[in-house]
């Protein structure tokens, strides 16, 4: 299996699904779960579960969220490189409405304390591949770190991904700083709204435009499945027929199946098939999924 680093926020993650129309006013039955969160943890849980040797980089603070992520990343059999700082571990909390529609209040916290010396200590050792967390290269304060980890990483030769995330920060920072922070990376995963914004155009335009950037790009689409373009060859797979129940980490779990397949060396069908039966998997139950190995 490989070696597999991954570089991004791991947080308190808190999935509240409403059981029927919200009350605004008043009480409104639901499901809430607890435990930990995060893009990049939610991606390295899965490869570690298919059995990768996963090495997770971040920051939490002093306090029970931090713990309780560390200890649980520990379960699902991932190497926790975590450094301790002075600032609260990072909180999610995901609204998830009747119909699967989700809605997300974050607190980055602690993750925003990501330092370039970690990181750089961490990665001393070779990996087969690294991947960077949207996330990281989305926010001032840890940009550079994630920008230069994929260029030293590319630089000694193993394979490199990057994850878009979220659509409104980067809405707010501007596509081309995301263009800028992740360039060199092998690798672009990013949902249907990003990949537009991103590439500047609608989706059939904004892949033109991705690909002539990165080697490889997959554009995940929820009901409407995904689509992946590596060098002139482009495959679409349809979405897996599932009862929906709460979409959070479903395009984590795409990139996950997505880059088990890769690095197992199959097909670009193969790995596309990959991404939306795990994403499949994913949304019908409660919260991001491959939690633990109990």
């Amino acid at each position: 299996m490989s070696r597999v680093a991954l570089i991004g926020d791991v947080v308190l993650d808190v999935a509240v699904v409403a059981r029927g129309p919200v009350a605004p006013t008043s009480d409104t039955p639901a499901d809430i779960r607890l435990g930990r969160g995060g893009s990049s943890a939610n991606i390295a849980t899965h490869l570690a579960a298919r059995g990768h040797d996963v090495i997770f980089i971040g920051a939490v603070g002093d306090d029970a969220a931090g713990r309780l992520v560390r200890d649980e990343l520990g379960a699902a059999g991932v190497d926790a490189r975590l450094v301790e700082v002075a600032a609260p571990t990072g909180v999610v909390v995901a609204l998830v409405d009747a119909d699967g529609q989700r809605a997300m209040r974050t607190r980055r916290g602690a993750a925003s304390a990501l330092g370039a010396a970690h990181v750089a200590a961490v990665l001393a050792d070779p990996v087969d591949h690294l991947h960077v967390s949207g996330y990281t290269l989305v926010d001032p304060a840890t940009r550079a770190v994630g920008a230069a980890a994929l260029r030293a990483q590319a630089e000694r030769g193993a394979s490199t991904s990057v994850d878009v995330c979220s659509i409104a920060p980067w809405r707010a920072a501007g596509a081309d700083a995301f263009l800028a922070s992740s360039a060199g990376a092998g690798l672009l995963f990013a949902n249907q709204e990003e990949a537009e914004l991103i590439g500047g155009g609608p989706l059939a335009a904004a892949l033109a435009t991705l690909a002539a950037r990165y080697p490889e790009v997959v554009v995940t689409r929820g009901p409407a499945g995904a689509v992946a373009r590596r060098g002139a060859q482009e495959v679409v797979a349809p979405a897996r027929a599932t009862r929906v129940v709460d979409t959070t980490g479903a395009g984590d779990a795409a990139t996950a199946g997505y880059l088990d397949a890769r690095l197992r060396g199959r097909s670009l069908a193969a790995c596309l098939d990959a991404a939306v039966r795990q994403a499949a998997a994913v949304v019908g139950v409660v919260g991001p999924g491959a939690q633990s190995r109990r």
